[in-house]
């Protein structure tokens, strides 16, 4: 017998939602990717996504109070870095999904479009024109 499942508590949902909605931001996900290999400073991802700091800034404070950047201090730079890394695990799962269905959608196109040639009549040597009427 299967065991009955509790509901999940309404606290818990809305922890998962947030965090959910904090790696749904494009902004958010280009910044990741800068980060995925090395720290960088705020000037350099200010460059790397042709945004504003005011905007970069916004960014990374919703991910560092996510837990999802560390941040270190050098002279007057802040540099940030991935300290999450199952973040990116969870992007791999959703990327490698989003493919599959991709792939799928595209082998329908494909058995569509195989499916609605039009058919070659057979050849009699004449043209339309010349055939007999």
């Amino acid at each position: 017998m299967k065991p009955v499942q509790q509901p999940i508590p309404q606290e818990v949902t809305k922890h998962v939602a947030e965090y959910f909605s904090i790696l749904s931001e494009p902004m958010r996900l280009k910044i990741l990717n800068l980060l995925r290999d090395e720290e960088r400073c705020v000037q350099e991802l200010v460059e790397a996504t042709k945004t504003s700091q005011a905007n970069v800034s916004k960014h990374l404070k919703v991910m560092l109070q996510a837990g999802i950047l560390s941040r270190r201090t050098e002279g007057t730079s802040a540099y940030y870095c991935v300290e999450d890394e199952l973040t990116f695990e969870l992007c791999h799962l959703v990327c490698d999904r989003l493919a599959a269905r991709i792939e799928q959608q595209a082998q329908h196109f494909r058995a569509f479009s195989v499916s609605n040639k039009p058919r070659n009549r057979p050849s009699t040597g004449e043209s339309e024109a010349e055939a007999p009427s």
